[in-house]
């Protein structure tokens, strides 16, 4: 699907270049002499190299379309990740660098992942975007940071470290967003 070179959004996927880009970074500017343009960081989604390239209005760039299954993931042995598809029950394995090194910790057993796919090749994995983890370890309260929100740092079970309000305790279950690794709020279970 064509569109304008103006319209790319921070996580588009376009072709360009004859490969897959996904966008990282978009800038609009508008120099004092011609036209505005948009200055976009755009990443390999195969080989994670980056380019910026710089798109005019005028401009169009293919939009690529990703086809999104809901699979389980069931285990991991290595580096390597299997999934299983919802429908047909077909195992996929992938790497830790197709998923994402700092989404790989947040992957728990039986989890529902949406797998983005181009053309049939599998290219990155979608997590929900908070899940539910105890809390091992939480540094002590400091008396006296009540004044202002403070946070504390904590272990949870996966080995992600977290920044806490005071009253979180270990062993507490608490929401953390997948993206970030930030605490959202205490688990209602």
């Amino acid at each position: 699907m064509k569109i304008n070179g103006n319209t790319i959004k921070p996580g588009m996927i376009i072709e360009h270049q004859g490969n897959l880009w996904r966008a990282v970074k978009t800038s609009n500017t508008q120099p004092g002499k011609g036209g505005a343009y948009l200055q976009v960081e755009l990443k390999d989604i195969r080989n994670g190299t980056k380019l910026n390239e710089r798109f005019r209005a005028a401009e169009t760039v293919e939009r690529a379309y990703l086809e999104q299954k809901e699979h389980q993931f069931l285990f991991a042995e290595g580096d390597q990740y299997t999934f299983m598809d919802a429908e047909t029950y077909d195992q996929i394995t992938l790497n830790a660098a197709m998923i994402g090194e700092d989404q790989v910790p947040f992957l728990q057993d039986g989890m529902a992942v949406q797998i983005e796919s181009h053309e049939g090749d599998p290219l990155g994995v979608q997590l929900p975007d908070s899940v539910i983890l105890a809390v091992t370890e939480a540094d002590a309260v400091v008396k006296g940071q009540t004044a202002s929100s403070s946070f504390k740092p904590a272990m949870l079970e996966n080995g992600v470290r977290c920044m806490v309000p005071p009253h979180i305790e270990a062993g507490t279950r608490i929401v953390v967003n997948t993206t970030d690794g930030s605490y959202v709020e205490r688990a209602k279970d």
